[in-house]
């Protein structure tokens, strides 16, 4: 619950300055339209029945302050987001009040309103930058550490361990995630244990695909039965990605140089799998080189050449790694590529992994806004600069001490540095192959605690 006297005294200030500051807190908090915390809460049985000093919809802001906030503590983040409520004697919130407030919310709500919020920022997000009419999308896996505790370690496992440099150190979490591919905004995330391959967890991601949209992969979503559920699943879907070394295909049709009409051939384990599949899985298969690489192929269901040209489905494909750039956002500078979750037991480690995406978002939709008013694209933002702007806003309109005469002030220092959010065009033709940069460690792995694995 923001101060009044500070919201007035923002509002005031902003009314002074002639340029619209990205990171003001009260717009950013306004994203997230209150009926959608009260419809989350309420959708999952967790609305506050009696007023604690930690009600669920002030908890809701604590999850999202702590994905924000990575670094200080939980008490920290209650008074600088002004979220607990008077108790007549302007004690602080107990720690252990925190953290019962946090076991009281769960997860189910801070999920919720994730999914609320995605549907209505990311969607629209892809359908308003479009390639050749289709919205774009990514989907791709990756993984998050947790505390090293023996529930965690129960309830996600890690890496097995074959040697004293392989295995994993921490419990880890695997995750899939959707993404819109040209403003970063996650559409859809799901999560479990380490065990499940990222293949399982995708199987209930392709129902959250818009008609009119193309999902670019990596090749190891080259799998029969997603892709063509892709295709199935509503009114024109499509897939692209690249085509494996184990990939067989029998050419159909000649459609230009290098580009073909072919047929993917499947193994009769895959059909007996999978006996809906269709009899010819038809595809288009594009082959190119780019300088200093390997010669690859891409599959796509794309099959007009004259709607969809061969040098643009070439050049969409490597907008793929903008997904990889998300994950690169929210691992290394919003959680500063520490043990990414704090909570060390599974359903506080649920809650803030939600609590991160939606954190992310937020910062995402501020980013595209800023971007909206420069007249550029939101990959043209910089998300550290940006992260760092709205934590510092949130900041010094929480601190007590700061007098409404010097926020004006604040607010147009910070106006002058907005050019720090926008970020040079890039580069196309730059190369950064992969390559490992740190060889592995000379040194004994620690072997483990009582505490961790067991």
């Amino acid at each position: 619950m923001i101060s009044m006297e500070v919201t007035v005294a923002l509002q005031e200030a902003f009314e002074t300055l002639p340029e619209v500051v990205p990171a003001e807190l009260d717009r950013f908090r306004r994203h997230i339209d209150p009926a959608w915390v009260e419809e989350a809460l309420v959708a999952t049985g967790t609305a506050t029945v009696r007023r604690r000093r930690l009600p669920a919809e002030e908890v809701l802001w604590l999850v999202i302050g702590m994905a924000l906030m990575r670094n200080e503590s939980l008490e920290r983040v209650v008074e600088w987001l002004d979220l607990a409520l008077p108790d007549g004697r302007g004690q602080p919130v107990a720690k252990s009040a925190i953290t019962q407030a946090r076991r009281r919310l769960g997860e189910d709500p801070v999920a919720y309103l994730f999914v609320i919020t995605a549907a209505a920022w990311a969607i629209g997000s892809a359908a308003r930058r479009p390639w050749r009419g289709l919205s774009l999308f990514g989907l791709d896996g990756t993984t998050l550490r947790v505390p090293d505790s023996a529930d965690n370690w129960e309830a996600f496992g890690g890496q097995c361990g074959n040697g004293q440099r392989n295995g994993s150190a921490y419990p880890t979490v695997r995750l899939v995630g959707l993404m819109a591919l040209r403003s970063h905004l996650l559409v859809a995330l799901i999560f479990d244990a380490y065990r499940v391959g990222e293949t399982t967890l995708a199987h209930d991601l392709w129902q959250e695909l818009p008609d009119d949209s193309l999902l670019v992969v990596d090749r190891g979503f080259l799998v029969a039965h997603l892709l063509t559920a892709v295709e199935r699943s509503g009114r024109n879907r499509h897939w692209l990605t690249r085509a494996k070394t184990t990939t067989r295909v029998r050419r159909i049709k000649r459609l230009a140089a290098n580009d073909e009409l072919v047929e993917i051939q499947l193994s009769s384990e895959t059909r007996r799998r999978h006996p809906d599949l269709p009899e010819v899985w038809v595809a288009r298969a594009i082959r190119y080189q780019r300088r200093g690489y390997r010669p690859a192929t891409l599959l796509t269901s794309l099959v007009d050449p004259a709607t969809y040209p061969t040098k643009e489905i070439v050049a969409l494909y490597h907008e793929r790694w903008e997904l990889e750039l998300g994950y690169d956002e929210i691992k290394t500078h919003m959680l500063d590529r520490e043990e990414a979750i704090r909570s060390r037991t599974p359903a506080g480690v649920r809650q803030e992994i939600w609590g991160v995406a939606l954190a992310y978002n937020l910062v995402r939709v501020e980013m595209e806004r800023v971007a909206d008013e420069a007249g550029v694209e939101p990959t043209r933002i910089s998300f550290v600069n940006a992260l760092s702007l709205i934590r510092y806003v949130w900041l010094i309109s929480s601190t007590p001490p700061l007098a409404p005469g010097k926020i004006p002030s604040r607010l147009y220092d910070l106006r002058r540095k907005l050019k720090l959010l926008l970020l040079p065009e890039r580069r196309s033709k730059r190369s950064y192959p992969r390559a490992v940069k740190i060889k592995m460690s000379n040194y004994n792995r620690k072997p483990p605690t009582g505490r961790g694995r067991k």
